[in-house]
């Protein structure tokens, strides 16, 4: 059985896997279409740097749309995984707060959404021990994700939070019961094993006396399709490598750097993905930018050249992140506003997750 679901893990992104995590993505939108309040949706990110644009494009817009559609939206800041593959916090009070603030600042709605900090949420945390004993050390080392921070160390002992980083994901998906998480491809390991672990409970200690129903939902990847948003440089955006746009930015800061972008020697501007990555993303950018399909803004700039590019991508996103600015000033000047968001957002989570641990040790015959 452990080899089995060690392969599950393993292969949660085959092109089988893939094709069929599709299906289901499908579905799920159409039933979002139907009836949005079957879903509950997590989300989120980890407090270790501020939002850029590739977080924007890449997820931000889809929790803004899928909130906006009527599902129920559980958006956490996952501050404790910051330590899992570093020495120190950093000045993580600071992020997270800038966290909340680009949250808002983009459409999500914090009278609607449920925004949290897990370290603030104890029974949360909680649930990470009975589910440790659902899983074996040799699945865990097999998690794409483990794998790739253990190839990563260069043989530096790997930490035990690094080694158990999927459970405590799994942790934050099965407390409030969602049953929807938003992904890109490389996610899926995490929902394999999110499903793995609530079937493993749900046989091991069954569920609530009266009700057929597990206490987990098995939450389903809602796979994203957004457009994979390259560095300014053509390569991964990172904080690290200098070659982001923060949401934070202003519209001069934003001109500077794309006015160091990289592009080639050709002044005829095509877009061309495999021969010219740079100038494609440039215009991929821009095409998000615009709701335009780069193809058509690339012909319209021709023999143009990379200087016309920049400036069309430079009025693109500074016409297009405007807004977001604005209300993104008016927060920061009340920051006894993204306080109380946060708490409020807290104190909903710790409800819901006292809620479940107490159905967890109800099923384990563990209410004394």
């Amino acid at each position: 059985m452990t080899n089995s679901i060690g392969d599950a893990l393993e292969n949660a992104t085959s092109d089988a896997s893939l094709a069929h995590s599709r299906q289901v993505s499908e579905k799920i939108e159409a039933g979002i279409k139907k009836d949005p309040s079957q879903f509950r949706m997590l989300t989120g990110d980890r407090p270790t740097g501020n939002l850029h644009i590739g977080h924007y494009f890449g997820s931000l817009k889809n929790r803004v749309r899928l909130q906006q559609a009527g599902v129920d939206s559980w958006i956490l800041v996952a501050d404790y995984q910051v330590i899992t593959d570093r020495d120190g916090v950093g000045p993580i009070k600071d992020r997270v707060y800038s966290l909340v603030t680009d949250y808002i600042a983009v459409g999500i709605d914090p009278e609607k959404a449920t925004i949290f900090a897990h370290s603030q949420v104890e029974a949360l945390n909680q649930l990470m021990l009975p589910f440790l004993s659902l899983v074996t050390d040799a699945e865990l080392r097999r998690n794409p994700t483990v794998k790739s921070e253990l190839e990563a160390t260069d043989g530096r002992p790997m930490s035990g939070l690094m080694l158990t980083y999927p459970v405590h994901q799994t942790a934050d998906i099965l407390f409030c019961k969602a049953n929807i998480v938003p992904v890109g491809k490389d996610q899926l390991p995490h929902l394999e094993q999110a499903r793995v672990i609530a079937d493993r409970f749900d046989a091991r200690y069954g569920r609530l006396p009266g009700s057929k129903d597990p206490i987990f939902p098995r939450p389903q990847a809602l796979l994203s399709e957004a457009e994979m948003v390259l560095g300014l440089d053509g390569t991964k955006m990172s904080k690290s490598k200098g070659n982001t746009i923060e949401l934070r930015m202003t519209a001069d800061e934003t001109a500077k750097l794309i006015k160091k972008a990289k592009t080639d020697a050709d002044r005829h501007i095509t877009f061309d993905p495999v021969n010219r990555p740079e100038v494609s993303n440039l215009l991929t950018l821009a095409g998000l930018c615009q709701n335009r399909d780069p193809r058509v803004i690339a012909e319209e700039i021709g023999d143009g050249g990379g200087g016309t590019l920049k400036k069309v991508l430079t009025e693109s996103l500074n016409e297009h992140l405007a807004p977001i600015r604005t209300r993104r000033a008016a927060l920061e000047s009340d920051p006894v506003y993204i306080q109380s968001v946060l708490h409020a957002g807290i104190e909903r989570a710790t409800a819901q997750a006292e809620e479940t641990l107490n159905e967890v040790r109800t099923a384990m015959n563990m209410v004394y």
